[in-house]
């Protein structure tokens, strides 16, 4: 948020002392960046063709509405955030939840000039989802970047999304976003899921996809994949981590 505004008084005395001092500091003031506030609060919107979490569909392939919120406190780095997406998966699998409802917080900074971290803990709500063991998930991650890429672990603090036995499952994942221009930026992920106790489900996933500001809003089209056939749906039986297009259009404001 910008902070222009200013006491008229005040700036007529600044001006009067500046005319006999000269023009040099007087410029070097406008050309100096204003700070950020300690505060920021933002909201995002978005609607996709298919939410897809790690690769695997969490809507049937069908499409799903997204919104969140987010606080950062610029001083210290430290953030706090909820995020929401409609999905299909638990009440396919007999549960009681048409939403996912994620509560984060960490702190994120630099260890070097263009080195970068963030650690945090996010927790991943099924309200009611009625599912044994629950599907509500809890991690903790890290992560550094470098310039547009960046490296993420993440480890399950609980059961991972409702597979038994499954405390301490494991997800690393890295990813580019290279800015080509003109609005544009690359996008490149490649991620390992370790599933604990249920190998079977546990897999690669990729993605190669191009996102485009459009100052109004912004368009994202991307190809994602995973090497793993065992994410059935029990609804119609189709493979929710095969292989497809998700185009998803999002607003931050």
């Amino acid at each position: 948020m910008n902070q222009k505004s200013k006491n008229l008084v005040l700036t007529a005395a600044v001006a009067v002392a500046m005319a006999t001092m000269g023009t040099g500091l007087a410029h070097a003031a406008d050309a100096a960046p204003e700070a950020k506030p300690d505060n920021e609060i933002s909201f995002n919107a978005a609607l996709t063709s298919d939410y897809r979490y790690r690769a695997i569909s969490q809507t049937r392939l069908k499409p799903a509405l997204q919104g969140g919120a987010d606080w950062v406190n610029n001083p210290t780095g430290f953030y706090a955030g909820v995020w929401g997406s409609t999905i299909k998966w638990i009440k396919d699998g007999g549960g009681d939840a048409s939403v996912e409802i994620d509560v984060y917080g960490g702190k994120r900074g630099e260890i070097a000039p263009g080195v970068s971290y963030d650690v945090g803990f996010l927790a991943y709500v099924y309200p009611s989802n009625d599912l044994n063991p629950s599907a509500n998930t809890r991690e903790v991650y890290g992560q550094l970047g470098y310039g547009s890429a960046t490296l993420k672990y993440s480890h399950s603090l609980s059961n991972l999304f409702g597979f038994a036995d499954s405390k301490h499952s494991t997800y690393l994942d890295a990813s580019v976003n290279q800015d080509l221009g003109e609005g544009f930026v690359l996008n490149l992920h490649v991620g390992h899921q370790k599933v604990k106790n249920s190998g079977a489900f546990s897999y690669t996933d990729w993605k190669v996809g191009v996102t485009k500001d459009l100052g109004v809003a912004s368009v994202s089209l991307a190809y994602i994949d995973t090497n793993n056939d065992n994410y059935l749906s029990p609804v119609n039986g189709k493979n929710l981590g095969k292989a497809g297009l998700v185009l998803t259009v999002s607003k931050t404001f």
